[in-house]
């Protein structure tokens, strides 16, 4: 896969996506949009990728949407237009929410707007001490409700602090990102990196089916009520139960070793 705004790599199951826009703190274009769009929906065939990495090129994540690129032609839209471009951002969620393989986001800078988007949409957050995230869509006069802000952030810092955030569009530090749980882990910025590639080598080294269906259950949990919610759970651990991953995990146990995930069969 080629792309023009992005630099994509892949390396012992682990795929790497950087926006590569270091100038303007890689903000989006159109063309960013619709490359991301592709990117995260042809990833579910890409079967020698396990594990996604998504960061940006130098000091930013992602700035948002560019406002000249961006925002000055939206102006320009109508009606059909704009809904089209606004399904576009949205459906780059949709894909990375619907994608049965983890994202670590490795937040290196700002993540602002559409960039903060992306970083809620990935399955972890590990932050530089310098990052910094910003829901700011109010601050250009338009809703919160945006890339599924309104559907994602609640779930994850409480509805409380997400209509905060998405109110006022201020700006948060690294530290408060984690106190509220919006970062998993904070790190220096020349460890980001390091550790980011180091929970994508675990998740990759861990049972990649059970761990899809995990994140396929955590999507789908918090619309139903609890005894669909258990249905689900008891038939996704029956499916599991059948995988050699839960057979090696036992072996592995009884025979006090690492287990080793991924194989074909259960012998």
């Amino acid at each position: 896969m080629t792309y023009r705004s992005l630099i994509y790599e892949v390396d012992d199951g682990i795929a790497t996506v950087r926006l590569n826009d270091p100038e303007r703190l890689n903000a989006l274009t159109f063309q960013t949009y619709e490359e991301l769009e592709r990117l995260m929906g042809d990833l579910a065939y890409e079967q020698t990728v396990k594990v996604v990495v998504l960061t940006g090129n130098g000091k930013g994540f992602c700035s948002g949407g560019s406002v000249h690129e961006i925002i000055g032609k939206l102006l320009e839209m109508k009606g059909e237009s704009l809904y089209r471009f606004t399904r576009m951002t949205c459906n780059i969620v949709k894909n990375m929410r619907q994608l049965k393989k983890p994202i670590v986001a490795a937040v290196n800078g700002i993540a602002a707007g559409a960039g903060a988007m992306l970083a809620l949409a990935s399955d972890l957050r590990i932050v530089s001490e310098r990052a910094k995230f910003a829901f700011l869509f109010t601050k250009v006069g338009l809703a919160g409700a945006d890339m599924g802000a309104l559907y994602l952030l609640p779930k994850i810092v409480g509805q409380g602090k997400a209509t905060e955030l998405v109110f006022f569009g201020d700006v948060i530090d690294a530290q408060e990102a984690h106190r509220i749980g919006l970062a998993n882990r904070v790190v220096a910025p020349d460890k980001l990196m390091k550790e980011a590639y180091s929970l994508a080598r675990r998740l990759k080294e861990g049972p990649l089916y059970a761990l899809g269906v995990t994140k396929e259950l955590i999507n789908l949990e918090s619309e139903v009520g609890l005894e669909t919610a258990l249905e689900m759970e008891a038939m996704a651990q029956a499916r599991c139960m059948e995988m050699a991953d839960f057979g090696e995990g036992y072996k592995a146990f009884v025979e006090k070793r690492a287990p080793r995930f991924n194989k074909t069969d259960m012998s």
